[in-house]
């Protein structure tokens, strides 16, 4: 979700490149290039959806988002690894809680025989 600035400097700057299937906007501006690194290129940019991190931007648009690509790979074209993006899981109910953690329905294993306490000397 973009606040006032940006969108003030996106009808200003930028055109509408395209969509993505979850609704972000994605631009590049129209202006001068910037210069990046001694080359130069358009700047590109994404507008998100509210309460969205970055690493939602999917495969098909990343690589153009990072000057990789001069058009965004089209949906169809999706190699078999790049999976639809999962949000981090960490800390909510569906986080990632392996057998012998705090947090995994507040048991821990019974020993296994292979842990001998220590008991100072009296």
């Amino acid at each position: 979700m973009a606040n006032l600035g940006t969108r003030l400097y996106t009808r200003r700057k930028g055109r509408l490149v395209g969509k993505d299937d979850q609704g972000r906007c994605y631009y590049e501006s129209t202006g001068p290039a910037r210069k990046g690194g001694g080359i130069d290129r358009p700047e590109r940019w994404v507008i998100y959806l509210k309460g969205e991190d970055p690493s939602a931007v999917p495969p098909e648009w990343w690589g153009w988002l990072h000057h990789m690509l001069d058009v965004p790979i089209a949906p169809e074209e999706r190699k078999p690894w790049q999976v639809p993006h999962v949000p981090n899981q960490t800390g909510t109910a569906q986080a990632y809680r392996p057998a012998g953690s705090a947090y995994n329905l507040g048991r821990k294993p019974a020993a296994q025989g292979d842990y001998e306490s220590w008991v100072p000397e009296a």
